[in-house]
């Protein structure tokens, strides 16, 4: 089976036929980097990173453009409260960015434009669009270009509306419009705004407007058509709807494919900067394992949205950890061996449009097999189990015993101090619970509870684990 993806411009899902047979070419929309990431733009990461992993697990060539907006109205407003230079807050939270798609896992883009840098691919397009008739320059003197959105025929496809039933675009004053739906290319420089926010063009000293940037970046990187554009569902209108106007407008094929992930919800809102409810990556990952929280992220299927609870992101971190629990006990016995082909069901599941509740669900069951093993020892089968969960946990970025989870050097040795430690209590009360010192048994079990370790007794015998792990 072909990979398969829901495709928002055509509402349908679509079989993937990359431009280029056996590579894909990806982009999605970054952050505009006036503060840092919450969770709720990094399911959008997560998202992306297990695409990115099953198609090139699929035999794909797979380049992915992440842009990351560094010059915009939110950025110019926190710099004068901050009382910083612009740029110097655009470049902490680019930073931070990146140190949360580090701490989940997330693979780096191939190449992460900023907006700053493609300014002479902006003017050249926007050339062209006046030169088509689809854009103009305000004649108040302002400097602002906008896009005439009543000269292109199609606006409105992506998001299923009609102009007529449009409100007008918040993205600038009216007074320069001729339509009031009509968005911002290019604002022209305003007194007070920093001279350094500014670029020269043929309709005076400016800066982009947000949509632009994004056709001249595709473009660039991508080619004039490409396969898969992205981001979340907030972004369909007005942003990816502006894009794929301004770029067919201006003669490019651009995206193929439309690719929106569901919300990540607080209290029935969307989780965003500007309502306050925002938690962010670098503080849940201190009350969460970062391994934890990416499950949590990338458990549901993407067009779900996810209600965020403390509740149940605890609830993920268990589930993960029953997983993780498998992998390490069956490493343990057979080592860790090479990670391995994923069952055809776990393969049927991620070609239909990334279902990784499904995918899941496979994974689950695969341990339940292997769990049943697990009383018989070291096995050639228990061995094939393992390397199966490796190879589903390595697509959904979640093998605890790769380089990303598994630092190795000093923790090493502390677990195998621990293991060695705790093993040696557990046998001592073995000794006692055989001899029916069911006292002295207690003793070391309410030991081993206090320094934190869970014990579970079984039919082959207590395991152990440290809780929170």
């Amino acid at each position: 089976m072909a990979f398969h993806l829901y495709d928002t411009a055509s509402r349908q899902i679509r079989a993937l036929d990359p431009v280029v047979p056996g590579r894909v070419s990806i982009y999605h929309c970054g952050l505009t980097v006036q503060g840092p990431p919450h969770i709720g733009h990094i399911r959008k990461e997560v998202v992306f990173d297990v695409l990115r992993r099953w198609l090139e697990r699929s035999g794909l060539e797979v380049s992915i453009v992440a842009n990351v907006t560094d010059i915009d109205d939110k950025i110019l407003a926190k710099a004068v409260e901050q009382g910083r230079p612009w740029f110097a807050v655009a470049y902490e939270n680019e930073r931070a960015l990146h140190a949360a798609y580090e701490v989940l896992g997330c693979v780096p883009p191939t190449y992460e434009p900023r907006a700053t840098g493609v300014v002479p691919e902006m003017i050249e397009m926007m050339q062209t669009l006046i030169e088509r008739g689809h854009a103009y320059a305000a004649d108040d003197g302002s400097g602002d270009v906008y896009f005439d959105v009543r000269s292109w025929p199609a606006y409105g496809e992506l998001s299923n509306q009609k102009v007529d039933d449009m409100l007008p675009a918040e993205d600038a004053p009216l007074e320069g419009k001729r339509d009031g739906r009509d968005f911002a290319l290019w604002k022209g420089h305003k007194d007070g705004d920093p001279e350094s926010a500014s670029w020269a063009t043929p309709w005076g000293r400016g800066r982009p407007g947000w949509h632009l940037e994004c056709s001249a970046m595709a473009a660039k990187y991508l080619g004039r058509e490409f396969d898969i554009h992205g981001g979340g569902l907030d972004l369909r209108f007005p942003h990816h709807e502006n894009e794929l106007a301004q770029s067919r407008a201006a003669g490019q094929p651009f995206a193929r494919y439309w690719m929106h992930n569901a919300m990540l919800n607080l209290a029935g809102a969307k989780m965003s900067k500007s309502v306050g409810n925002t938690l962010m990556v670098s503080e849940v990952v201190k009350r969460v394992r970062p391994i934890d929280l990416r499950y949590y992220l990338a458990a549901s299927h993407y067009r779900s949205i996810v209600e965020f609870s403390e509740e149940s992101l605890a609830e993920a971190a268990t589930a993960f950890q029953r997983i993780e629990g498998f992998v390490k006990r069956a490493a343990a016995l057979v080592g860790a061996g090479e990670v391995g082909d994923v069952p055809e069901a776990f393969a049927a599941a991620m070609d239909d449009d990334l279902s990784v509740p499904a995918a899941v669900a496979v994974l689950q069951g695969r341990i339940s097999d292997g769990n049943s093993l697990l009383a018989g020892g070291a096995s050639g089968e228990l061995g094939a189990v393992l390397a199966q969960v490796r190879g589903m946990l390595d697509v959904l970025g979640l093998d605890p015993l790769s380089s990303t989870w598994d630092r190795g050097g000093d923790d090493a040795a502390y677990a195998q101090v621990i293991d060695t430690l705790v093993e040696g209590l557990l046998e001592q009360r073995q000794e006692a619970r055989a001899a029916k010192d069911f006292a002295s048994a207690d003793r070391v079990r309410d030991q081993l509870t206090a320094a934190g370790i869970d014990i579970e007794d079984t039919p082959q015998g207590a395991r152990w684990s440290v809780k929170g792990s």
